[in-house]
């Protein structure tokens, strides 16, 4: 698969994923009580958008066509 994460996108994905696996493991540890399924649907979702935002390939934007690197 070709990259397709680039500029404001990446950016963001990566601002939001760190956020959320923070706050995912806030949660957990007891220093934000929204309880254990937000706290692991907040490290999930933030772990996702690390990911494709550290290799610029993300397979939903690959089924709908969505290229954002240029």
């Amino acid at each position: 698969m070709k990259k397709n994460v680039g500029g404001i996108d990446r950016t963001g994905r990566l601002v939001v994923g760190a956020a959320a696996v923070l706050a995912g493991i806030a949660a957990l540890m007891g220093f934000w009580t929204v309880g254990i399924v937000t706290a692991v649907i907040a490290l999930t979702i933030g772990g996702i958008l690390l990911v494709t935002g550290t290799t610029q390939k993300c397979p939903i934007n690959d089924a709908a066509g969505i290229d954002t690197t240029e």
